[in-house]
C-alpha cells in the first residue's frame, strides 16, 4: 500500500482553482483539467511514500511510476484474476475532472473497434503523438462520472420526434434542413444522416448559419419554447464556439444535470460533452477520443460516424447500491471498474471497507487512517492510495468522505 501522486492535465477547458483548491492550494496560471490516478502510459500517476504536496511535485526516495509499478509485479498488484484478464495491466484510470467550458463533443469506441483502429493507424504509420491520430491505444473508454458539484452536460440522441419538437419554431435555413432529415426517415437512420450533414467537410453549414441558430434560441420565449434548457446550451456553447456545428448539433441531444453525489455511465457509441462542473471519473484505462466538434483538436468526422450510436437513449444514471452502513457502490455494466463512496463519521472504531482487486482510494474530504496487509497510512484531503490486491482486508478509521475505484 502507498500513496499516490497524480498527474495533472492542463486542458485548456479546465478550472485554474477547482482542483488546486481540494489540495489547500491557490488557483494557478494555468487550467487544472484532470488530475489523472492510473497507469495510463500518457499519464501515470507516481508511487511512493512521500509527496510534498499536491500533483506531480514528490519528495523522498523510492518513488515510481505506477505503470512500472504494476508492469513489476502484476500478479501482486492486480491479483492473478485481473493480471489473466488484462494482460498485467490495471484496467481503470480514476480522474478528477473540472470542466470550467465546455468540453469537446466526442464518442468513444468499443473494443473491438479501438483494435482494429489501432491497428490500421499503425499499419499507416499515423505518429503516435500526431494530431491526426486517434486511437492511442487498443482499449474501450466506457465511464462514469459521479458529481461533486453541479455537473452539467448533453449524452446521447434524443428521439427523433424530440428532435423535431426542439427543431420546431426556430424557423432558421438551418434548423428547417435538420427537421428535413429526421421528417424524411423518422429513425436512427434520419438522426444519423441530420449528424453527418451538419458536420461532414463538404456540407457543414456556415457560421453565420450556426450563429443565426444560436440567436434564435437566445430570443425564443421560455414559455414557448419546447426545451428551454435545450435554449440555453446553444447560446452558452456559442459563447466558447461561435460558428460551431456542433453547438447546433447540441439540440439533437438529451441535456442532463447531475446533482452532487449522482453518477451518470456513458457506454461506447454515446455522443457527449460535458459542460460545467465538477466531479470524479472512473474509466477503463484508454484515452481515445473521436471528436465531432467543440474544440481545436484534430476532427475526424468519418472516423466519429464509424462509432456512433444513433439509436435514441436517454442518459444512463446510475443508483448506488448500499452495501455497508457506511458505503455505497455504483455497479457499471463493464467489468473494467465499479466506484465506491466511503462516508466516515466514526473515528473511534476501524470499519471495513469491501472491495476487490487493486483499488484506488481517493479522500475527498476529512482525514482517516487506512490499513490493511501492506501497513497503515494517514490519508488527508486530496490523498490517494494504491492498495495491492494481496494487501487483504482494508480498513479506515477516521471521519470524511472517500470515493475507491477497483475491479469487479
Amino acid at each position: 500500500m502507498e500513496f499516490l501522486a497524480g498527474q495533472p492535465k492542463h486542458y485548456s477547458w479546465g478550472s485554474r482553482s477547482a482542483i488546486p483548491t481540494m489540495f489547500g492550494l491557490p488557483a494557478g496560471d494555468q487550467p487544472v483539467a484532470e488530475l489523472w490516478l492510473g497507469a495510463h502510459p500518457l499519464g501515470p500517476a507516481l508511487l511512493g511514500r512521500e509527496f510534498t504536496a499536491a500533483f506531480g511535485r514528490e519528495v523522498g526516495t523510492g518513488v515510481v511510476d505506477l505503470a512500472a509499478h504494476v508492469a513489476g509485479a502484476p500478479e501482486r498488484v492486480l491479483g492473478a484474476d485481473v493480471a489473466r484478464r488484462t494482460g498485467g495491466t490495471l484496467p481503470f484510470l480514476l480522474k478528477l475532472i473540472a470542466p470550467a467550458e465546455p468540453l469537446s463533443l466526442q464518442v468513444h469506441p468499443s473494443i473491438a473497434q479501438a483494435r482494429a483502429g489501432f491497428a490500421a493507424e499503425e499499419v499507416a504509420g499515423v505518429p503516435f503523438d500526431s494530431a491526426a491520430r486517434n486511437y492511442k491505444d487498443r482499449n474501450h473508454k466506457p465511464e462514469l462520472v459521479y458529481a461533486l458539484t453541479r455537473f452539467e452536460a448533453v449524452v446521447g440522441f434524443r428521439s427523433p420526434r424530440r428532435i423535431l419538437g426542439v427543431l420546431a419554431g426556430l424557423d432558421t435555413p438551418l434548423t428547417r434542413r435538420l427537421a428535413q432529415f429526421v421528417e424524411e426517415q423518422p429513425d436512427a437512420g434520419g438522426v444519423k444522416a441530420a449528424f453527418e450533414w451538419l458536420l461532414s467537410a463538404g456540407s457543414r453549414p456556415t457560421a453565420q448559419a450556426v450563429a443565426e441558430v444560436a440567436a434564435a434560441c437566445e430570443v425564443r420565449p421560455a414559455e414557448e419554447s419546447p426545451s428551454p434548457r435545450a435554449d440555453r446550451i446553444v447560446a452558452y456553447l456559442s459563447q466558447f464556439y461561435p460558428g460551431d456545428p456542433g453547438v447546433v448539433a447540441s439540440l439533437l441531444l438529451n441535456p442532463v444535470t447531475l446533482a452532487p453525489g449522482e453518477a451518470m455511465f456513458t457506454p461506447a457509441g454515446t455522443v457527449h460533452a460535458y459542460l460545467s462542473g465538477m466531479g470524479v471519473e472512473v474509466m477503463a484505462a484508454s484515452d481515445n477520443v473521436m471528436r465531432a466538434g467543440l474544440t481545436p483538436k484534430h476532427v475526424d468526422v468519418p472516423a466519429l460516424l464509424s462509432v456512433l450510436d444513433t439509436v435514441a437513449a436517454p442518459p444512463i444514471r446510475i443508483a448506488p447500491e448500499r452495501v455497508s452502513p457506511v458505503q455505497s457502490t455504483f455497479y457499471a455494466p463493464v467489468d473494467d471498474f465499479e466506484l465506491s463512496v466511503i462516508t466516515l463519521r466514526d473515528a473511534s472504531s476501524w470499519t471495513r471497507v469491501r472491495g476487490s482487486g487493486p483499488r484506488i482510494l481517493l479522500c475527498l474530504e476529512g482525514a482517516a487512517q487506512i490499513h490493511s496487509a501492506g501497513g497503515v497510512l494517514t490519508m488527508n484531503t486530496g490523498s490517494a492510495v494504491l492498495v495491492e490486491a494481496a494487501d487483504a482486508g482494508v480498513e479506515l478509521r477516521g471521519a470524511g468522505k472517500f470515493v475507491q475505484a477497483d475491479v469487479p
